[in-house]
């Protein structure tokens, strides 16, 4: 058998070349006109809102996470919430930068919240991982990460890549040369982490089942948190849900038990309030998954899996980091169930309606 027709060969290599794809993706994003155009959008005062559907509205989170980072006011909305509320979503008197984003450039509600911004005289920026679709041609500006492509129905590589243009973005119209250079050096750091630990991952995920999943962040990390749950829904059939750390206190840590999986992705700002949730979620008898840039002996006591990225990049600079491990966790669970992470139950690559 071609190894590439085997279950999963497709999905899985296109999440393990992520730190390649970052590079060459950032490199031809990094002295674009339609980067320079994107960021002369800006206005003092403007709000920048996010767009998106599924995989690309938990991108257009994490997005709007490091634009406020960056001092550049910011935030994500579902498109389906602009179609059918638009007088909520942007009120009357306020100036907006939206961003619209599809990695097809085809996605219906993307398209339809495009138009209708369109009429209303609105100039747009789109990102995409396409060339040439509708999306580019009703937009002001679009650009294009064409190498963070996927193949496979569900978005992996395209995530992350998208993920690294906007941020990029933020950090050119925010001046912060620091910034961008941090962007351009993850992908160097970031690739000895794919050598070793797929395969620990892989055997840590046939080794136990589990029939629930939660993905745990606070802010610099949710968006990327919604996107792992996503992840493991889409490529394992697996029930996964996603809540800020702290609140699955309040409620949601009834379900703790040795079948939950309770995945901690746990940034530096907040460590040590999430490696306390971790603890008691342990105590209850939950099995746990720990990512994390330093992983310290209380935590690692605390995991049943670690996952330590050891990167010298700030915080809002990693989160294309953290978002392997989910992608791949759904990936091997999915593969241990004996589905087809490449071809996922109900699911189409692209959302598209009838009109």
């Amino acid at each position: 058998m071609d190894v590439m027709t085997e279950p999963g060969a497709q999905t899985l290599s296109e999440i393990l070349s992520q730190p390649a794809v970052w590079d060459t993706c950032l490199a031809k994003l990094e002295g674009s006109s339609e980067l320079r155009t994107a960021a002369q959008m800006a206005r003092p005062g403007a709000e920048w809102v996010f767009v998106g559907c599924g995989t690309s509205y938990y991108l257009a989170l994490a997005a709007a996470s490091t634009f406020n980072y960056l001092g550049l006011a910011a935030r994500a909305m579902p498109a389906s919430d602009l179609l059918l509320y638009p007088a909520v979503s942007l009120p009357v008197g306020r100036d907006f930068i939206p961003v619209m984003i599809s990695r097809s450039g085809r996605t219906s509600e993307v398209l339809r919240a495009a138009r209708m911004l369109e009429q209303k005289q609105v100039r747009t920026i789109a990102i995409t991982c396409a060339n040439g679709e509708a999306l580019e041609s009703i937009s002001s500006v679009t650009l294009k990460l064409l190498d963070g492509n996927d193949q496979s129905t569900v978005m992996t590589r395209s995530f992350t890549s998208m993920l690294l243009g906007l941020q990029y973005l933020a950090a050119t119209v925010s001046g912060n040369e620091a910034f961008q250079r941090a962007l351009l050096e993850l992908p160097k750091q970031a690739a000895p982490l794919l050598r070793e630990v797929p395969h620990r991952l892989k055997l840590f995920a046939e080794s136990r089942g589990f029939s629930d999943c939660v993905f745990l962040a606070q802010a610099p990390l949710f968006g990327i948190a919604s996107e792992c749950m996503l992840k493991v829904t889409e490529s394992s059939c697996t029930y996964a849900q996603v809540f800020h750390a702290l609140e699955f206190r309040h409620g949601p840590k009834s379900i703790a038990g040795p079948e939950t999986l309770i995945a901690f992705l746990i940034s530096e700002s907040s460590y040590e309030a999430e490696v306390e949730v971790l603890e008691e979620m342990k105590k209850l008898g939950a099995a746990t998954l720990v990512i994390a840039n330093r992983v310290d002996e209380r935590a690692r006591r605390a995991a049943d899996f670690s996952v330590e990225l050891g990167l010298r990049v700030p915080e809002y600079a990693r989160p294309a980091a953290y978002t392997i491990w989910g992608q791949l966790f759904g990936a091997y669970t999915g593969l241990k169930k004996g589905l087809n992470p490449d071809a996922p139950r109900n699911l189409t690559r692209v959302v598209e309606l009838q009109e």
